[in-house]
């Protein structure tokens, strides 16, 4: 493999070769989702692997010198393509001044123990998704409809026939308000967020591109639920979900998720990722702290993924050292504490 960073006219049809990559790419590695994250203070590559298309955010952390993070990648299938991949990219990032690389590719959470044996070490997920939940949408949409769980099913007629409309929406400076104070509410005491212009910014940028799509589900001339959605290659994502807290009208975000579906099948998609959920081992367990959103999204499939989650490769072992033990911590709280938002 050859190892090299990308040129002008490959970066300008970056999505096309991440699309291309052996697992079809992510959203996650998208070169909108790199834009977005030089809000956060991030310096951006983007790298060639012989034909692998790998997106390269990095965080300058001196004295230490640089950590390097690749969002949902690389985007491999298998653990021996991983290793072959970072065997060139260690050496290359080495010499760049980069102590660590992070990465966060799709692989199955079975391959954990092959990950740990190669050295890699285990890191706390960056995109908040190690487990989620799919659903096929290749099917037809009355077919896919009555293979929904009876519970998705029933909530989803129940809304329509209770007079709930969804529309899709742009996101205009008014509706990503609404959208964010929808957010705020139903994040309070269960999950942080970013600031305002984080989000408007994200779906915007999305929109802008082709790639978003911003709903809401309204009853009785209110809007009750919001939802951001994105299709990238084959692949939806439901990245951003809310309601008002005291319920009006049953199965609105049922409906809601309903026409994200729609959507994105009309947009190409064949799998739907629901973004989040408990991991497989514990979708059941009413103490989880994310029971709720499990119990929602598996109403629509009950295929949980497990992922690997995110795990470093180090280049330098005394300087990943002194990162783990106190650097990060450090550096997290220092960035919090002067722009009130996350580090990463």
């Amino acid at each position: 493999m050859a190892v090299r960073f990308a040129t002008p006219e490959e970066i300008s049809r970056w999505n096309e070769l991440i699309i291309n990559n052996p697992d079809g790419g992510n959203v996650f590695s998208s070169y909108e989702y790199a834009q977005q994250k030089l809000l956060g203070n991030y310096t951006l590559h983007f790298v060639m692997i012989n034909d692998l298309a790998v997106t390269v955010l990095e965080k300058s952390t001196p004295p230490l010198g640089k950590l390097w993070y690749l969002p949902k990648g690389p985007n491999v299938t298998s653990s021996k393509a991983l290793f072959a991949a970072l065997k060139e990219l260690g050496p290359f990032a080495r010499s760049r001044g980069v102590f660590a690389v992070r990465i966060e590719t799709e692989l199955s959470r079975s391959e954990q123990p092959t990950l740990t044996r190669h050295g890699l070490r285990k890191a706390t997920p960056i995109i908040p998704n190690p487990s989620t939940i799919t659903l096929s949408i290749s099917s037809k949409l009355d077919e896919l409809l009555m293979n929904l769980p009876q519970k998705g099913r029933h909530a989803i007629r129940r809304a329509e026939r209770d007079g709930v409309t969804v529309e899709q929406v742009k996101a205009t400076d008014k509706n990503c308000k609404i959208m964010y104070k929808l957010l705020s509410e139903t994040a309070e005491g269960q999950f942080g967020i970013r600031s305002y212009n984080y989000y408007k910014t994200f779906w915007q940028r999305f929109e802008e591109s082709d790639l978003g799509q911003l709903f809401f589900a309204s009853f009785e001339g209110k809007i009750v639920a919001g939802a951001y959605a994105m299709v990238y290659g084959k692949k939806s994502t439901y990245k951003d979900g809310a309601s008002v807290r005291k319920r009006t009208a049953y199965g609105a975000s049922h409906l809601l998720q309903w026409h994200v579906i729609e959507w994105a099948k009309s947009k190409g998609a064949t799998l739907h990722d629901f973004c989040g959920s408990p991991p497989s081992d514990e979708i059941d367990n009413a103490t989880h702290p994310h029971y709720g959103i499990g119990r929602f999204k598996s109403s629509f499939s009950r295929n949980v993924v497990d992922f690997i989650g995110c795990y470093d490769l180090v280049l330098k072992p005394v300087a990943y050292k002194i990162w783990t033990r106190i650097g990060e911590r450090v550096y997290r709280h220092y960035y919090y504490k002067h722009t009130k938002d996350y580090y990463y």
